[in-house]
Parts: C-alpha cells; sequence; structure tokens
C-alpha cells in the first residue's frame, strides 16, 4: 500500500538529511503541517534544537493579508518557533526534491489562541464554562473563517493535496498543558453531553429541531448529576440516549451533524476552489457522527461523497475502517487510509506495523499514514524501515 508519514516543517527546515532520511523510509507522501495547533515536539535528529515549542495556534506560511484584511477572525502568524517566514514552503520543497509527494496538513476548529482574543467564538458547555481551543463551528464568522483557511493553507505551492484535520465540533476532551480533567472518569456518552454548545447560534439550531434551549441546558445537567460522584465509562450512541433520553439525543445530533457536514461540504468546496485539477481533499475521521476531535464525527456515506477520502484513527484497532470501505466508489477511487502510531514512546507500535497495516487492507484500508515520523525515535524508524522496505 502506498504509505505517508506526517512531519512538522520544523523536523525539516534547518536539517539538510531530513529529507532523504524520510524518503529512505518507504514513504511516498509526507503530509507537513500548514495551519497547527499549539504544541510542545520533539525533533531527536535535529541539528539545532531538541524541543519545539509552538506556542499558540498558527500557520506556517506567509498569511495572505488581501485575503484577511478587515476581518476580526483570522489566522495568526508563528511566533519564533517556526524557523523562517515560510517554513512549510521550504520544507516542502525539500522533501519534493527527495521524491516524496508533499499533501498539506490544515488543523481547523482546534485554536486556543482565537478563543483566547475572541471568547464569543468558543463551544460553551451546559454549565456556561467556554472551551477556548474550540470554535464553534455552528456560527458564521466560524465558519467563513475556517472555510478561508482551509482554502489558504492547503492549496499552497508544490503541495498536491491536503487533510482537513478537526473539520467537525470539538468538544471537552483536548490534550491541554497541565490538564487536570482526568479526576472523574467520563466516557464518551459524558463527553458528548459535556461538548454540546450552548452559545446563542447552537440554541437557534436546538430550535430548529423542537428543543427549547433552557429546558436542554437543564436536561444535560440532570443527566451529568449522577455522573460527577463516580464517574462513567459508559461509550456508544445507545448510552447517549440512556443518558438523555433517546428523542432529545436525537433532536441534538440532528442539529450538530447539519452544521458539521455544511461546514465540511462548504471547506472542501473552498480547497478544490482555489486547487488546480487533480487536487486530493481529505478528512481525518470517525465514523460515529456523534463524536468530537481532530477526526470529526461523520457520516461515512455522505463524507465519502464530498471529499475524495478519509484518514482514520487506529489506535484502538483498525475496526473504524470498515464503515468507510463500504461506501468506497466502485471505481476504486476512494482513499481510506489506516493512520497508525509509529512513536513507541506515544504508544505507538513500529514493530507490529507490518501486521498493523495487513490488518487495515483486510478491513479496507487503500492507503498508510504513520503518525510521525519527525517525533519517532531513531530505533522506531529502523522499525518502521523494515516494515515499509523488509530490511
Amino acid at each position: 500500500m502506498r504509505a505517508g508519514a506526517f512531519l512538522y516543517p520544523w523536523d525539516v527546515v534547518g536539517d539538510p538529511d531530513a529529507a532523504a532520511r524520510v524518503a529512505d523510509l518507504g514513504v511516498q507522501q509526507v503530509t507537513l503541517a500548514a495551519a497547527y495547533h499549539s504544541t510542545r515536539a520533539l525533533t531527536p535528529r535535529h541539528p539545532r534544537h531538541r524541543v519545539v515549542t509552538a506556542e499558540h495556534a498558527a500557520v506556517l506560511y506567509p498569511v495572505d493579508e488581501a485575503r484577511w484584511s478587515g476581518r476580526r477572525l483570522r489566522p495568526y502568524a508563528a511566533g519564533d518557533w517556526a524557523p523562517t517566514a515560510d517554513a512549510y514552503g521550504e520544507a516542502a520543497a525539500a522533501l519534493a526534491a527527495a521524491g516524496l509527494d508533499v499533501h498539506s496538513w490544515v488543523v481547523l476548529a482546534h485554536n486556543s489562541r482565537l478563543g483566547a482574543a475572541c471568547p464569543d467564538t468558543s463551544v460553551v458547555n451546559a454549565y456556561g464554562d467556554r472551551y477556548p481551543w474550540a470554535p464553534c463551528i455552528a456560527q458564521p464568522a466560524v465558519r467563513a473563517y475556517l472555510t478561508g483557511l482551509a482554502a489558504e493553507a492547503a492549496v499552497r505551492p508544490g503541495t498536491r493535496g491536503t487533510e482537513l484535520e478537526s473539520c467537525g465540533w470539538y468538544g471537552l476532551a483536548h490534550p491541554h498543558a497541565h490538564d487536570k480533567t482526568a479526576g472523574v472518569e467520563l466516557g464518551d456518552a459524558a463527553q458528548y453531553l459535556m461538548s454540546l454548545c450552548f452559545c446563542p447560534d447552537c440554541g437557534t439550531g436546538y430550535g430548529e429541531h423542537g428543543l427549547e434551549p433552557a429546558a436542554l441546558r437543564a436536561a444535560v445537567r440532570r443527566a451529568l448529576g449522577p455522573l460527577w460522584a463516580a464517574g462513567s465509562a459508559d461509550a456508544g450512541w445507545p448510552a447517549v440516549e440512556r443518558l438523555l433520553g433517546a428523542g432529545v439525543a436525537a433532536a441534538t445530533l440532528a442539529w450538530r451533524t447539519r452544521a458539521a457536514r455544511t461546514l465540511q461540504e462548504a471547506a472542501v468546496a473552498a480547497v478544490r476552489a482555489a486547487a488546480p485539477p487533480g487536487f486530493q481533499v481529505l478528512l481525518h475521521a470517525d465514523p460515529s457522527a456523534y463524536r468530537c476531535g481532530a477526526n470529526a464525527g461523520v457520516a461515512p456515506r455522505h463524507v465519502l461523497g464530498v471529499a475524495d477520502g478519509v484518514v482514520v484513527p487506529c489506535a484502538g484497532g483498525p475496526e473504524l475502517l470498515a464503515p468507510f470501505a463500504e461506501h468506497r466508489s466502485p471505481a476504486g477511487a476512494t482513499v481510506v487510509a489506516a493512520n497508525l502510531g509509529v512513536v513507541s514512546g506515544m504508544g505507538g507500535s513500529p514493530a507490529t506495523l507490518a501486521r498493523d497495516a495487513s490488518r487495515a487492507a483486510a478491513l479496507g484500508a487503500t492507503e498508510l499514514r504513520l503518525y510521525h515520523a519527525g517525533l519517532a525515535s531513531d530505533d522506531d524508524l529502523v522499525l518502521v524501515r523494515s516494515a515499509l522496505r523488509g530490511r
């Protein structure tokens, strides 16, 4: 199978050996960050540094000022953690010169800097707490910002396709610095309730689906009340229905699904309008529509009718691939990429990559994505090379 690896521009810029080292792994593609959230990342082999701290969500290329002039919501430029003003462009050129296809990696609805600067754009939960990392994708201004960002960040010079991450709802779950939210266990059913947004636009949306926002807020708080004493690991949509009631749960999901689908349609359309023919557009996706996060919850049939394919998280196994494989185009053009962790220190398993790739293929994967060639140790990369090249 065709394989690609994730990279940050700072893994490449300033390291003259980086591009050739990645190509030698046996991958054909690099998914290179063009717009990314805040992070602290190791660079184990870079000749100039070992840790990069990206202090806020930013783009890693020069912003098109004409596009964003006069707009309240706009991308933020990177700080001094970016090695150059156009780190993406320089890294992309080096990778292409090593024979690799470069696709952009664009993080959309995950931006703590935006939430801090413009708090009204954030998801607000049933208790009135705002999630500054999670822009509310139902708000018109947020949607306009996200679609504009998708078009600009995706279609960079030297780029043959894009992968859109967080193209949907973000919620409570968030790997935050010094996080202290694990004291009470909340399974994904409770996470869903804690991720419901109660901003004015979402209130209007709930009303369009027969729900009175204040009554819904009270119902969510009642459902969550007992969980704060002992927690709950309950997962799956039936567990959400038990907590909230089937009819109310369905109405909330109908509103949120409509908002997510129309954003996905608009973002993909914006990218295609800006891109040359043949430019590939993939979404990072989860086949359960109620789920939030980097891998946006989607309806597989719908999303594969919008984008050229999906990148699917397989850290817990390859089972999430099957619902997408069922809806691949008969012509075989649909990409279903299995995202496999290859960083041992972050829970990945490079030692079982060949086996995991085989299992993924059996469930319908057409390609592999390896997370993350820049973060992995030398020993991890030796195992990746062995799995991909048989040596």
